[in-house]
C-alpha cells in the first residue's frame, strides 16, 4: 500500500488523510500545532459550508458537530442606499441547510480522530529543507498548508490569476448576543450586505468553542473606510471599531447588535491576501516533486464563502484519483492530471468569485432586483452557493441572464 505524507492540518489535508485511512493507506500528517494549541489559538476563517460539501463529510462520518451546530436555512441579500437605508432586501430559504463550524473546533477534533483511526500525526512545522529530506520516504507527498514557506514551491499561473494584490481588506469577529433578524426570526440565514463602493458585511450563523454564535465579517475595498485594521487593535477595540462601521454603513444590522460580545479573547481576525491560482506541482531543490491542494493551488477571496467548500471537494477528488491510480507511480504527469480534474470544477468558483470582486454589472444588479420579488430566481441564486458551477449558465453572462429571466418572468 502506498505511503502518503500530507503537510497541513486544515479542511483539505485532514479530510484527505482521514478518508485515505478508510482504505487502509499508510498516512502521515504533519501539523504545526497540537489539537489543544489549535483550540487555544485565534480564529482562522469563516468556513460556511453548503450542501454538496457537507454531504461529503457525512458520507465519510466526519460530520461530528452536525447535531450541535446551528442550521443555516437561508441566505439573504441587502444593498445599502447612499443614505444607509436599504435599496434592496430579500431572503430565500436554501433547499438544504448549510453550517459553519469554527476551524479551531473541527481541525482539533479531526486531528484526534485521525490518530484514533490509525493515522500518524507528527507535530512539527515543516520547511522546504525538511520536505526535501522527506520525499524519499513516501510514495506521495501533498502540501495542504495554504500559508507559509511551502506555498512558495508552487509558481503563480498568470493565465489563471488576474490579480496581483489583495482585492479586499478582511476583518472577522465571532460574537454572542446578536439578536435575530426581525424579518425571519424563525430561521437562521447568512446575510450578505453590499455597500456599493465600500465593501460588504456578511453575518454568518456558526458554531464555536462556546456554542452557537454569529460571525461578523467585513470585506473592505482597499483604501476605503473598511480598510482600517493595519494598527492591529486588541480584541475589544476591534469589536468596538467593527460595531462603529456597522452603525455607519449597515444600521439595520447594527440595530440587533446592542448586546454583542466576543465569544472568546481570540475571536478576531484581520488581514488580506491576493487571489491566485498556482501550478500544482512544487519542485524541491533535490529534484523531488510534491502536489499542492486546495488553497495552496487555488486561493479565492472569501467573498463567496467557498474556501472550505472548495477544500472539501478538492480532497474528495484527490482521494478518488489516488484510489483509481492504485500502485502506479505518483509522478508529475499524474499530479498535473489530478489537479486539472479539480480545476474543471474550481475554475467556475474562481470565475464567479473574481466577478463578485468587481462593481456589479447591469445584468447582475437586475438579477438581484428580480430576485426580491421572484422566488424562483432567488432560490436559484442562493442554492448556487452549494454548486457555483451553475452560475456560468445564467449569472455570469448578460445574454444568458436575460434569456433566463425571460423564462421566469
Amino acid at each position: 500500500m502506498p505511503k502518503v505524507l500530507i503537510v497541513g492540518a486544515g479542511q483539505s489535508g485532514l479530510q484527505l488523510a482521514l478518508t485515505l485511512r478508510e482504505h487502509d493507506y499508510d498516512v502521515t500528517l504533519m501539523s504545526a500545532r497540537t489539537p489543544d494549541e489549535i483550540r487555544r489559538g485565534w480564529v482562522m476563517s469563516t468556513q460556511g459550508m453548503f450542501q454538496d460539501a457537507l454531504q461529503i463529510e457525512r458520507e465519510h462520518g466526519l460530520n461530528l458537530w452536525e447535531a450541535d451546530a446551528v442550521r443555516i436555512e437561508g441566505l439573504g441579500v441587502s444593498i445599502a442606499a447612499p443614505d444607509s437605508s436599504r435599496a434592496l432586501d430579500w431572503v430565500c430559504r436554501l433547499d438544504h441547510h448549510a453550517q459553519s463550524v469554527d476551524q479551531r473546533v473541527k481541525m482539533a477534533g479531526w486531528l484526534e480522530l485521525l490518530e484514533q483511526r490509525g493515522g500518524k500525526v507528527v507535530i512539527h512545522g515543516v520547511t522546504t529543507a525538511d520536505l526535501d529530506k522527506l520525499t524519499d520516504l513516501y510514495d506521495l507527498v501533498i502540501v495542504a498548508a495554504g500559508k507559509g514557506e511551502l506555498v512558495q514551491l508552487f509558481d503563480r499561473n498568470p493565465e489563471r490569476s488576474p490579480f496581483t494584490r489583495p482585492q479586499r481588506a478582511l476583518s472577522v469577529a465571532y460574537v454572542h448576543g446578536l439578536a435575530p433578524r426581525p424579518e425571519h426570526p424563525e430561521f437562521s440565514a447568512v446575510r450578505f450586505n453590499i455597500i456599493p463602493g465600500v465593501g460588504e458585511l456578511f453575518v454568518i450563523p456558526a458554531y464555536t468553542l462556546s456554542g452557537n454564535c454569529e460571525i461578523l465579517f467585513f470585506e473592505g475595498i482597499p483604501g476605503g473606510p473598511l480598510d482600517c485594521w493595519t494598527d492591529r487593535p486588541g480584541p475589544e477595540e476591534f469589536l468596538e471599531r467593527m460595531l462603529g462601521l456597522m452603525q455607519r454603513f449597515v444600521p439595520w444590522e447594527y440595530e440587533r447588535a446592542g448586546a454583542v460580545e466576543l465569544t472568546d479573547p481570540r475571536a478576531t481576525l484581520s488581514g488580506g491576501y491576493t487571489p491566485v491560482v498556482r501550478l500544482p506541482v512544487g519542485e524541491l531543490p533535490s529534484g523531488g516533486a510534491v502536489l499542492g491542494m486546495a488553497d495552496v493551488v487555488v486561493a479565492n477571496d472569501p467573498i463567496t464563502g467557498q474556501g472550505s467548500n472548495n477544500a472539501a471537494k478538492c480532497a474528495e477528488m484527490y482521494l478518488h484519483s489516488i484510489l483509481d491510480h492504485g500502485d502506479g507511480p505518483f509522478d508529475r504527469e499524474w499530479m498535473t492530471s489530478t489537479f486539472e480534474r479539480y480545476w474543471d470544477y474550481a475554475q467556475h468558483v474562481t470565475n464567479w468569485t473574481n466577478a463578485l470582486l468587481q462593481p456589479p454589472p447591469e445584468h447582475v444588479v437586475k438579477i438581484l432586483g428580480v430576485a426580491q420579488g421572484n422566488e424562483t430566481v432567488a432560490r436559484r441564486f442562493v442554492n448556487g452557493f452549494s454548486d457555483p458551477s451553475d452560475f456560468r449558465h445564467w449569472f455570469m453572462d448578460p445574454e444568458k441572464a436575460e434569456a433566463y429571466l425571460s423564462t421566469v418572468a
